[in-house]
């Protein structure tokens, strides 16, 4: 079983859409930015496309930063690439970025 770091390494490489559970719920997203936060745990910015959230989700979609380790059931396919308005923003999310779109 690959780890969530190396799946979602993968799914930026290719614009590969992910499917996961965090915090219990399902989400749909778009991995954007992978590395480590200032602290060196492991991050993930997505846009958030589609499933559930706590805090709700708006139309059209909004930026998520997730610690790798809180997410399980990670599950990458090949569907439409989605992505925010202002990815043009400098996100601080992730401090050390290894790969990004």
């Amino acid at each position: 079983m690959a780890n969530n770091y190396a799946v979602l390494y993968e799914a930026i490489q290719n614009r590969h859409s992910v499917s996961a559970t965090y915090n219990g719920l399902q989400r749909e997203m778009c991995p954007h930015a992978l590395g480590t936060n200032k602290k060196g745990g492991q991050q993930c910015l997505f846009f958030q496309f589609a499933g559930q959230s706590s805090k709700g989700l708006p139309p059209g979609g909004e930026w998520r930063c997730i610690p790798i380790d809180g997410l399980t059931i990670v599950n990458v396919y090949d569907g439409p690439w989605h992505t925010g308005d202002n990815h043009s923003k400098p996100q601080t999310c992730v401090a050390n970025v290894d790969i990004s779109v």
